[in-house]
């Protein structure tokens, strides 16, 4: 196989340091989305938003932070893995959508064999990650192996990958539950898990309005796709219920009074991303779907304050 120069990806960051790496770097650093870093970020913060709603009734310590540390390196690792072996299934499929079609395995700057390599790699450095943790937490992050593996094929057989994407993405709530409370089944826990579903759920299909045509002409499907004229209304339900859910962790988890002002400054950006919503435009899609960092940071401070 002959490897093709690195090309740029098309919704990557504009001038980001990958660019400025070294060339043999380079196409590794777009397979695991280096350039796109939002992902990490919304792979991270369901376990810091875990962590935080867990010290309502734990309280808090220096052990939150290391493995708040610990959850962060892990989110890096794995979320670089499972786009590698996203890219590794839908290389054909990538190879024929308009806004995936730069990426190192459709554009041929990586081989297949690479390709396989580095995710064995980043597997590795997740799993150093998980034995930090506690028996209950590494037993419960290895549960989430069946969901990842399953991801790719899910646009494939369902309408609504998104929300298997939600399962997948947010099992870090379970871990965090499992590492500070000993158990990932506490109701508060399991109630963040549902809110975040539904978060989930909202932020891709807002995501997914970028690539409906040509998901349309290759045969994906996306819960974009299947609710059709109705997006705008679709995602504000799909919100109203990740608000509501999440309040009710918290008030579940006895959050104090701080909790009730914090909260509703996190449901106001997470509402008024609908207000802008315009699934017509793909580069608003993109800053709306971007901009979910900042909404799940604020619900990970309100747990916070609400634990003091």
């Amino acid at each position: 196989m002959t490897i093709a120069p690195d090309r740029r990806v098309a919704d990557s960051v504009p001038a980001s340091w990958v660019d400025r790496a070294p060339s043999a770097l380079r196409p590794y650093l777009r397979l695991a989305r280096y350039d796109r870093p939002v992902g990490f970020w919304l792979l991270a913060i369901p376990c810091w938003q875990g962590l935080a709603l867990a010290s309502v009734q734990a309280g808090l310590d220096w052990m939150d932070l290391y493995w708040a540390i610990l959850f962060g390196v892990g989110a890096i690792a794995m979320r670089g893995a499972g786009c590698t072996y996203n890219d590794i299934i839908d290389r054909d499929i990538d190879s024929q959508v308009a806004r995936t079609a730069d990426r190192p395995l459709a554009a041929s700057t990586v081989s297949l064999k690479q390709a396989w390599a580095f995710l064995i790699a980043q597997c590795l450095v997740g799993l150093v990650v998980l034995i930090q943790l506690p028996l209950s937490a590494i037993l419960t992050g290895l549960g989430a192996l069946a969901l990842v593996a399953g991801y790719p094929f899910m646009k494939r057989i369902t309408w609504w990958p998104q929300a298997w994407l939600g399962l997948t993405f947010n099992w870090g709530v379970l871990v965090a539950g499992a590492a500070a409370l000993g158990t990932p089944f506490a109701p508060e826990i399991l109630l963040l898990y549902a809110a975040n579903l539904f978060w989930t759920l909202g932020y891709d299909t807002i995501y997914a309005c970028q690539d409906m045509e040509d998901d349309a002409m290759v045969g994906v499907k996306s819960s974009a796709r299947a609710l059709g004229g109705q997006i705008s209304l679709g995602v504000l339900v799909f919100y109203l219920m990740a608000a509501a859910l999440a309040a009710l962790a918290g008030l579940v988890a006895g959050a104090g009074l701080m909790f009730a002002p914090a909260f509703a400054v996190f449901a106001a950006h997470l509402l008024l991303q609908t207000r802008k919503l315009d699934p017509t435009d793909g580069r608003e899609c993109l800053r709306r779907f971007k901009a979910n960092q900042i909404t799940g940071l604020l619900l990970a401070g309100a747990f916070l304050l609400g634990a003091l």
